[in-house]
């Protein structure tokens, strides 16, 4: 609704966030079980105790089996969410293929383990089955983007890919510059315009809006602290002001830093947030 003209091409950042909450979750009942196995293991190992052992060995045993499922459940998760982050819905990637393909991989892999857990993990495949598409429709407009600079730089598409996944790397590291290196004496004199076109490709291709999920971050902890609102409206309203009119102190964007959302929108500066409300102006900070 703020930004009816940015285009959004799949928002991948909260079924990550939900896989890796759920990797996080069975990590933790993990450790709870080994706790309760170590609590056990020491009961028994008291030289002092007397009664019959049957019974409390019979129970270390469970949980020596619930231990090793909940460490193995969150270990395949772990792995599951990191291939689908690092390979599939990274947006320097694969083909839309074979990113189906792998996507495919991942839903069939955590079926396999939901009837351990049917609503958690079954929730979250059925989730990654039901939205594969939109999740996924970013890589089809880069493909399209790709094949076009392949022929408008008359450079085999592969090669082309080649570049794209060269993005996958940091600038710092050594492996980077082997794969340029690489890639300039297999392409030649047209590899640092295809460059330039992969990279503005990739980031002319959004697929969420940082934005929205700043200002939410930081409104969920204001709403989730105040569940039962007396006099509510008057409070939303001052929160909802609060925001429209605080500036950012920093951003990806650098044409965002120090401005305020109203800022942005209407491209019309105001005095600071405090000064509006009627405090008079805001006062140099004292060092």
């Amino acid at each position: 609704m703020a930004g009816p003209d940015t285009p959004c091409h799949g928002d991948v950042f909260h079924i990550i966030q939900h896989g890796k909450s759920l990797a996080t979750l069975w990590h933790r009942v993990a450790s709870g079980a080994r706790t309760g196995r170590e609590q056990l293991e020491a009961r028994l190992a008291n030289p002092r105790r007397r009664g019959e052992d049957s019974l409390l060995e019979a129970a270390l045993e469970t949980l020596r089996r619930n231990e090793a499922h909940a460490h193995e459940l969150a270990a395949d998760l772990r792995t599951l969410v990191q291939w689908l982050e690092r390979d599939i819905l990274s947006l320097a990637g694969p083909d839309l293929a074979t990113r189906q393909r792998l996507f495919d991989f991942v839903v069939a892999e955590l079926q396999q383990r939901e009837a351990r857990d049917l609503s958690r993990t079954g929730a979250y495949r059925r989730a990654l089955q039901n939205q594969r598409d939109g999740l996924l429709a970013f890589a089809g407009l880069l493909d399209t983007k790709l094949d076009a600079i392949a022929r408008t730089h008359n450079v085999a598409r592969h090669l082309v890919r080649e570049v794209c996944m060269l993005h996958r790397k940091s600038e710092t590291s050594s492996a980077f510059w082997q794969g340029w290196n690489r890639l300039l004496a297999r392409i030649g004199r047209p590899f640092h315009g295809v460059y330039a076109a992969v990279s503005g490709a990739l980031h002319s291709t959004p697929r969420s809006s940082s934005l929205v999920e700043n200002l939410n971050s930081r409104l969920r902890v204001y709403l989730t602290n105040r569940r039962h609102l007396k006099g509510g409206r008057a409070w939303l309203g001052l929160l909802h002001f609060v925001f429209n009119h605080r500036r950012f102190a920093r951003s990806r964007c650098p044409e965002r830093t120090g401005k305020s959302p109203r800022e942005l929108m209407s491209r019309k500066p105001h005095d600071h947030w405090l000064t509006l409300l009627g405090f008079g102006p805001l006062q140099p900070q004292r060092t």
